[in-house]
């Protein structure tokens, strides 16, 4: 049986049809998913755990529901808005396992590609400065050490992993932002440190003073 030219294209056309709708909503979830983990992070950065917690639910489902039909039409799966998603939730995720001090997920629970995955992590180092000046700015010296700590380790971790950008998705990029966020985050901190010895120096001078002149 000898099959035409029509209906081979009109084979064409309603997979073509079907993968734009795929698109067309994995799009939307994206842009949902991405308003979701900023919401989240926002939470975690404002002490609302339990909002997070819900945020987070809400997310993964979105993702499940994505990442569902995405799948159908591998390249969709693939596309940059699809994993770009992938890498957000990933990352609020972690930014709530470290700023909550829980164990951190695995890509494997996050059902995520490794590439998304690791560029998130990337990624939470800015949280971590965030959260590590806004712990200065509190006084609170001790847990912006432990961030500090945490952003360290991320990036001494990010910087073994040296594979070409089409394994990793242009992690070198990301790898050197953490660098100079750790720098700036080590000096900042540093100088807090410093400055709270000096406080403490101070206050005791004061306290040996009072107790000559009493």
């Amino acid at each position: 049986m000898t099959i035409s030219v029509q209906n081979i294209v009109e084979t064409i056309k309603e997979n073509f049809t079907s993968k734009a709708e795929v698109r067309d909503r994995t799009l939307r979830r994206s842009r949902e998913l991405i308003a979701h983990c900023a919401n989240t992070i926002r939470a975690v950065h404002r002490h609302e755990y339990k909002k997070a917690i819900e945020l987070l639910k809400s997310a993964d489902n979105i993702a499940m529901e994505m990442v569902t039909e995405a799948k159908t039409f591998i390249d969709v799966y693939y596309a940059g808005y699809t994993q770009d998603a992938l890498k957000e939730l990933s990352e609020a995720h972690i930014t709530y396992a470290l700023i909550t001090e829980k164990p951190l997920p695995t890509p494997q629970d996050l059902a995520v590609e490794n590439a998304a995955y690791i560029n998130g992590l990337a990624e939470s180092v800015g949280e971590l400065r965030r959260y590590t000046l806004d712990s200065l700015r509190q006084g609170d010296i001790q847990t912006s050490q432990r961030a500090l700590e945490q952003i360290d380790e991320i990036y001494t971790c990010l910087i073994t992993v040296d594979f070409p950008s089409a394994i990793t998705s242009n992690l070198r990029r990301k790898t050197d932002v953490a660098r100079s966020i750790l720098e700036r985050t080590r000096g900042d901190v540093t100088t807090a440190v410093r400055q709270e010895s000096m406080k403490k120096v101070i206050m005791a001078f004061e306290k040996r003073v009072a107790k000559l002149e009493t």
